[in-house]
């Protein structure tokens, strides 16, 4: 029984809950998305939530809460978020403002971030997995096949992202919520 059910669980997964490695993978939720209104953020030092331009949060723990954010479609929060980050060049910074504009329905854009992320680290394989979905929605089938292509020549054959990307291809664009 609870293998059916867990089974039903992962089918039933939106394609943007596939994600990748364990630090990649979707985040789970904590204050920040279950106690925190529009425009703030948990912060532990606090205690409570804070406006995100007023968060003691160090670099990491802002990224998890942008991509916590991001999952949840808190999208112009999750990019708030992200603009308070040291360096706002980091591969898995742009990769995740990527994330936030193209489901914000900002997909251009989306894909521009994804293209940045790659350029300063061309192994990053969310950013690969994330700029294919985005082909899958413009109906670039051949481009997200050479994105999954290249995240199997990278090393990731088995990994999140090439589940991700290759269940969202097997799904179709018209299918897919990611």
């Amino acid at each position: 029984m609870f293998r059916i059910a867990a089974t039903l669980g992962l089918i039933c997964l939106p394609m943007g809950a596939l994600a990748v490695g364990p630090e990649d993978d979707p985040p789970l939720p904590t204050q920040s998305t279950t106690t925190c209104s529009a425009g703030m953020i948990w912060d532990p030092g606090l205690g409570r939530c804070a406006v995100i331009r007023n968060s003691r949060l160090g670099d990491d723990a802002l990224y998890r809460t942008a991509r916590e954010l991001a999952y949840a479609g808190r999208y112009e929060d999750a990019i708030a978020t992200l603009g308070q980050m040291s360096d706002p060049t980091e591969s898995r910074v742009l990769t995740t403002l990527g994330y936030a504009h193209r489901r914000a329905g900002r997909v251009d854009l989306g894909m521009a971030y994804y293209d940045r992320a790659l350029a300063a680290d061309p192994d990053n394989l969310l950013a690969r997995a994330y700029l294919g979905q985005g082909h899958l929605l413009a109906g670039r089938y051949n481009m997200a096949r050479r994105e999954l292509d290249e995240i199997r020549a990278r090393g990731g054959a088995g990994s999140w992202p090439e589940t991700a990307l290759d269940r969202a291809i097997a799904a179709g664009a018209a299918f897919s919520d990611y």
